[in-house]
């Protein structure tokens, strides 16, 4: 089974994010890999250890995002591509889709995976335009997942429950937290990655040109949440503190 895991390289989750001119500030922030998008390298390597074949990680980005690609590796993954070039650096999701799959469409795969979504934008839109693009079925979300006799069963997160889709194979997916219990990489993983092959391929590589990934959405403006006021404490009888907290509720935090 040759499954291509696609990932990003985000800010760590305990990274201060810091804006700037109405952006997110990257100097001097650590960057990982996208975790949701490590249950979909975990997946993927746990179903080639099963089935055989090969994993390949895909990835729009710089030079940094090398080292997001070798930890892939060092995880378990065969080998890994990098689509970089400068028209990339200001495309939006939808353009990293389109040069991603154009890359796709001219491999040999059974399966495509990804992370539910990036934690530094919470869009949750490649997957789904992946599948666009690529025409495939796709199933996002999911918490368990089965392959047998070319199908994928595959149990997926819904308001108040989950629902179980089946679909045929080649297919896109998007893994969350608890589909699985991702491996830290091994020494030896470590230094047998830095033997693997990691090509990098630019949007000429691919036939295709910067309006091709032109951005069609762009972001305005970024600005945190605002800082959260000091609680205040009561004080007196239980019967005078009753009184008073509902007059808060009811006055000041107007939720009653």
């Amino acid at each position: 089974m040759n499954i291509v895991t696609c990932i990003k390289q985000t800010f760590d989750t305990e990274a201060k994010i810091v804006i700037d001119n109405g952006q997110v500030s990257t100097q001097g922030v650590n960057l990982i890999v996208n975790p949701y998008d490590e249950y979909a390298v975990e997946e993927s390597i746990r179903l080639k250890e099963k089935n055989g074949g090969e994993v390949v990680v895909v990835s729009v980005g710089g030079d940094k995002t090398q080292e997001a690609l070798r930890y892939c590796l060092a995880m378990g993954a065969d080998r890994a591509v990098l689509i970089q070039d400068p028209a990339l650096e200001q495309a939006d999701n939808l353009g990293c889709a389109v040069a991603m799959a154009k890359l796709i469409s001219q491999m040999e795969y059974d399966l495509v995976f990804c992370g539910k979504e990036a934690v530094d934008d919470g869009a949750a839109q490649v997957p789904s335009m992946l599948a666009e693009k690529l025409d495939l079925p796709q199933a996002n979300v999911l918490t368990a997942l089965e392959i047998a006799d070319g199908q994928a069963t595959a149990t997926r997160e819904i308001d108040g429950g989950s629902e179980v889709l089946e679909m045929k194979l080649p297919a896109v997916l998007s893994a969350q937290k608890g589909l699985n219990e991702v491996r830290y990489p091994s020494l030896p993983g470590i230094m047998k990655a830095k033997r693997k092959e990691l090509k990098v391929v630019s949007l000429a590589d691919l036939e295709l040109s910067a309006e091709d990934v032109a951005a069609k959405t762009e972001l305005v403006a970024a600005e945190l949440p605002p800082a959260r006021k000091a609680g205040r404490v009561l004080s007196g009888e239980i019967d005078e503190m009753v009184a008073e907290l509902v007059s808060l509720l009811k006055d000041e935090a107007k939720v009653i």
